[in-house]
């Protein structure tokens, strides 16, 4: 399992229809969890904030490879942030799409997103319980990409905990695209209630 995959886990074991997860939250820490696993894996490292592909292992996972082959293999690199927002378009729905093709995941009562119709549960597999002791544990990127995301239960503002600086510059560069997300919600909520003030008159 990659971390992205126990990432998704994680979101899903904990959220709830009361206390969903932010699908664009979420789309954004998988992309960082994808990155932080290439550089892991020695496929990619990084020149400052700059994503410089490497003749590493392969990626043994279908979206960790898809994800490796969608880099920029052309100078100038792509930059840590532009990767998440590009990279982390609508992925939360693919790690979804994969893990049922997988059979991780079965019809339950739980709802990953405020808008999803599937009601889906991490099914009592090895890779749930590895996922979740990956979780109790603190292990700390996951923990870092969790609270990013505002996975219930995780805790806000926890510093990222990895001793590489390229995946602590990973972790920091998710935290700033989900800042980012939210306050591109709230500028849209105000704009919507200054339109329908308007229409609604005095």
């Amino acid at each position: 399992m990659t971390t992205a995959k126990d990432l998704f886990i994680i979101a899903l074991h904990l959220g709830s229809p009361d206390r969903p997860v932010g699908q664009g939250d979420l789309s954004l820490a998988l992309a960082g969890a994808e990155l932080v696993d290439l550089v892991t894996a020695g496929a990619v490292s990084l020149d400052g904030d700059r994503i410089v592909p490497d003749r590493g292992p392969t990626a043994g996972d279908r979206l960790l490879a898809e994800a490796a082959a969608a880099l920029e293999g052309q100078t100038p690199y792509e930059r840590v942030e532009d990767w998440l927002w590009r990279r982390g378009r609508d992925l939360a729905d693919s790690y979804q799409a994969a893990l049922e093709e997988d059979g991780e995941l079965r019809p339950g009562r739980r709802g990953l997103f405020p808008s999803g119709a599937d009601r889906v549960e991490p099914a009592d597999t090895p890779s749930r319980r590895h996922a979740l002791d990956r979780w109790e544990g603190g292990e700390p990127v996951l923990v870092a990409l969790a609270s990013a995301a505002r996975v219930p239960g995780s805790r806000p503002g926890d510093a990222p905990g990895s001793g590489d600086e390229a995946v602590t510059t990973v972790l920091l560069a998710v935290g700033d695209a989900v800042m980012e997300l939210e306050a591109v919600r709230q500028r849209r909520a105000i704009e919507n209630a200054a339109f329908a003030n308007v229409w609604r008159g005095p």
